[in-house]
Order: C-alpha cells, then structure tokens, then sequence
C-alpha cells in the first residue's frame, strides 16, 4: 500500500506482491499440519478464500497463504433447528443454491457471492437487508469451529458470547476458521422497486431510506447527476419470484458493463466523449436491468449468482462507510469531490459507486456499525493508471466527513486513523489476538498496523 502523502504517477506500475508460499488443505487434517508448529511452515501464515479484499489483509509478500476454497463441504441443513453447517471453502452462490433446494435462504442480502462462507465471517460482508437486524453475514453465525495459530482445534458455541463476536470480522487473526453454523429461515418473497433521482433529491429522502424499514440500495453517478434507487419491501403476495432476471441483472452490472467500459477506455481517444459514451452506457444499464427487468425476488435470487466471481478482475474498488445521519450532505460533497478531482488530474472513475445501508450491529467489535447506522459507500474503476492517486484523495475525503474505514476494502486507509475510529474496541480486540497467537503467527506486516 502506499503511504498516505505519496502520489503514484500512474507511470511506473508497482509489481503484484506474491506470497513465498500456498497451501491449500482439503480437510481438517492437512490445515492443522499446516498450522502446527513443527511443521515449519513459514511466517507469517495468511488464511484465504475466494480473495475479494481490496487491501493487503489476506496476502504477504513473504510467509505463506492458506488457500481454504478445498474444504468446501455443506455439512448439513438443520430444518428442525434453522441452521445450515457448512465449512469455510464453501462458495455463498453454492450455499445460497443448496438452502433453496430445501426451501431456505440466508437471514438477510448479502452480495460479492464470489466469497467463500469463512471469508464472508472473517471480514465485512453486507448488502440489501431488508429491516434494522443483521446486515452482516457474519451476525448470523451461530458457532464456529477453528484451528488456532499453533495447530489446536477449538470450538466456539454460543454462550461463548464475546470470543465468538471476536470471531466475527477477525479478518483471519485469531484463527483459521474451518467451519460455520449460521442461522437460516424459509424463503421469502419481496417487491423490488425502481426509482431516478438527482443528487439534491436524493440527499432529501435519504435520511427517510435509513430509518425505515425498506431495504435499498443505490448506484450514484456524480457525474450525471443521477441516483438509481433499489428499494426492497417484503409484502404478503409481491408475486413469483425468478432467478433469470437477477442473474442477467449481476451478470450486466459486474461483467458486461466493466468489460464494456474497458473497451471504451481503449479504442475512444478524446476523453470527453469517452466519458459521455461510458455515462450513458451506465445509464441504459440501469435503467434496463433494475426498472424494467426486476420487479420482485427474495434473498435467494440475487445471491445464487456465480458470475459475480469475476468482477474483482475487471474492476478496481475502495469501500469506506459514513454516518447515515450525514449522508445527505455527504452525496452531495462527494459529487463536489469527484468534480474536482477530475478537474485537478482528469482521472475520474468510471463506474457509477454503490451503497448501501449498514444497521447498527454489536455482535462484533470491529463492526463498522457499532455505535451507529451507517451507508457503505463503494467507489469503483476499470482504470489502474491514475487509481492509486484517486484513493488517496478519497481516503482524504472520508476522513474529513467522519468515514470509518473497512481493513479489508478502505484503499489508502491510514493507520492511525483506523486505531482512532475503532478505539476501544480495537484495544479488545488486541488483547484477544495475543492471548490466542501470542507468537504473532497469523500476523502479516499490513494488518500489524492496526493490530499489533
């Protein structure tokens, strides 16, 4: 990562940094010799699934990387109980697909279902939750089953309150995580509705958006002046709801429309019209796929969605989260942002950023939410040159309007502010990590920022 007062030209591209080592167990057995001690693996030891994290939290440029996508078994699904058990490799499009066999769904939306089920509990992942409980995935897991850092098998049950919410966004630092009880509910159906508004419009309803009960989210286009609204309402009879038109939808937001937008990027020279051409195929995109194709769904629907694996290869993308109190002010300012930024550097970003809401959650010390509603703001770009500059400066911006960075998706986050936003909870969280990988054996050099 680069230091937050250091701008990249976009001249020199930096090299990808590779982990010494790769290691992927198939089963319990190969990932404690992994973790054991005697086995000289070497440190430090870095637990990873599908690899969706826009920071250096799950990779080192030395050490070892546990590749955990081979234990990818469903152990069972508990209808009695509502709880599904399943290890950490597991796919969320597959495990979305088995539940709906059977006739459940996963408690709330959740998106990015390239992750794998313990890279979804280890670090934030969220989307559309209907209703003001559980906009984590990781608020729902009911138990968990990990190996320590020096090889020890250790459970997790629910009245282990505390130890388990420290489990949760652990972002692999208190253990590998190698199986998963979530709890479950038969399906549901919800009503999808579509609206177009200007910025200034949508800094008016917003504060209305956090406090109710809708799920939603929004795709923001600063430089048109434009908010796409995704509301989401469970209703007694909203109707059928299909898969097909949830999977054109993902497959045009997070594959055809990057893959166009890239293609722009190289073939139309004068950038002025490159960028209206790449707005109005923004434009269209939505305006078809979300007005005119979805209408209803459930949790299922848009979740049973492999094609969303590839996005993190045809899109570069930060995520920082703001008070939902503020965000009035706040879209507005980051349209002024973004505005300037382009005028300053004529980088600008080429795909519109998305939001959502995060309700207040407590079940984890590094919640994002913890003390407050927020809206998680997602910049995206199919632009590398010009990309790390832009962070920087976004990061700058965040700061300035309170944001609280995600150490697994804040680009260009500065340490001390991290410490200073998550603060006390931070320091719990600490001292948890020492007690259970005192040797620092899980510990690599980018997350030791925060967490040493």
């Amino acid at each position: 990562m680069l230091a937050p007062n250091l701008k990249n030209t976009g001249k020199y591209r930096a090299q990808r940094q590779r982990s010494r080592t790769e290691l992927r167990p198939a089963n319990l057995k190969d990932l404690r010799k992994c973790l054991d001690p005697a086995s000289n693996t070497p440190l430090p030891i870095r637990p990873r699934g599908a690899g969706t994290a826009s920071t250096d939290c799950n990779s080192s440029s030395a050490g070892t990387t546990l590749r955990t996508t081979g234990m990818d078994r469903i152990v069972r699904i508990d209808a009695h109980d509502c709880s599904v058990t399943a290890e950490a490799g597991v796919p969320l499009d597959a495990l979305v697909e088995a539940l709906a066999g059977e006739g459940f769904e996963l408690v709330g939306g959740y998106e990015l279902q390239g992750r794998t089920v313990g890279g979804a509990v280890a670090a934030p992942c969220f989307g559309p939750c209907i209703g003001h409980n559980g906009s984590y995935f990781s608020s729902h897991v009911i138990a968990i089953k990990v190996v320590t850092a020096d090889g020890r098998l250790l459970n997790i049950e629910p009245a282990r309150k505390s130890l388990l919410g420290a489990f949760r966004m652990s972002f692999g630092l208190l253990g590998v995580i190698y199986e998963v009880t979530l709890r479950i509910r038969p399906g549901r159906t919800f009503s999808a509705i579509h609206r177009r508004v200007t910025i200034d419009k949508f800094a008016e309803i917003v504060d209305t958006l956090a406090r109710s009960d809708v799920g939603f989210k929004f795709y923001l286009m600063p430089y048109r002046d434009r908010v796409y609204l995704d509301l989401r309402r469970y209703q007694i009879d909203p109707g059928n709801s299909r898969k097909v038109p949830w999977r054109i939808k993902y497959w045009s937001e997070s594959t055809i429309l990057p893959h166009v937008v890239r293609s722009l990027n190289r073939v139309v020279p004068i950038q002025s019209v490159r960028y209206n051409l790449i707005d109005t195929v923004s434009e269209a995109t939505q305006s078809l796929v979300n007005t005119r194709l979805v209408t209803t769904g459930s949790n299922a629907a848009p979740q049973s969605n492999p094609g969303k694996r590839g996005a993190a290869q045809t899109r570069f993308y930060s995520t920082w989260c703001f008070p939902a109190a503020n965000f009035s002010m706040i879209a507005k300012a980051y349209q002024e942002f973004c505005a300037t930024i382009y005028a300053e550097s004529a980088y600008r970003c080429d795909l519109p950023a998305v939001g959502y809401r995060l309700c207040r959650d407590t079940t984890t010390p590094l919640s994002p939410s913890f003390d407050e509603t927020m809206i998680a703001l997602t910049t995206a770009s199919t632009q590398l040159r010009g990309w790390e500059d832009f962070v920087i400066d976004l990061a700058e911006f965040a700061e300035k309007w309170g944001g609280t960075p995600l150490i697994s998706q804040s680009r260009a986050l500065r340490a001390e502010y991290a410490i200073q936003t998550y603060a006390n909870r931070l320091d719990f969280f600490r001292r948890t990590r020492r007690q259970l990988d005192p040797r620092n054996r899980l510990l690599s050099p980018f997350l030791a920022q925060f967490c040493q």
